[in-house]
């Protein structure tokens, strides 16, 4: 099931990002499917806390990215999403190579989306699992 309302591919992903928070940090967007998102992060000297484990913080900035995007994309042209409310939950630590993550829809709906992301380290272990809740807001009007 095709979920996107508007064009989308890792390329325009990646253009979106570029000087941001999730540029600085090594996120990479890889993969685009017919209803997920799939990008990574690196466990480097940019991404860990003091005992050399991704930073929890990290794994949250990746979900948050995925969820945002994927709800930005999944919304008719012209609405906006911020997000609501986001957890995660830390299963299992990550202290090299990559922690990819992957955003589906929860829910899709006029005026909010839920969406789960789950990141897995490169052996394929779950590390991590959020939800976010975005609000859609109509498009702002002028007020001339």
């Amino acid at each position: 099931m095709h979920i996107w309302k508007q064009a989308i591919s890792v390329e325009a992903l990646t253009t979106l990002s570029a000087g941001t928070a999730i540029s600085h940090l090594g996120i990479e967007f890889v993969e685009v499917g017919e209803d997920f998102i799939r990008a990574r992060v690196p466990v480097d000297a940019r991404t860990v806390q003091p005992y050399g484990l991704l930073h929890g913080g990290v794994a949250v900035v990746l979900a948050e990215t995925l969820g945002s995007c994927g709800a930005a994309y999944a919304a008719p042209a012209g609405q906006r999403v911020v997000g609501l409310d986001i957890n995660a939950n830390h299963l299992r630590a990550a202290t090299s190579g990559w922690v990819t993550g992957t955003a589906r829809p929860v829910h899709i709906g006029r005026s909010t989306q839920v969406w789960a992301i789950e990141l897995r380290n490169d052996a394929g272990e779950l590390t991590c699992v959020s939800r976010i809740t975005l609000a859609v807001l109509a498009p702002k009007t002028s007020s001339v």
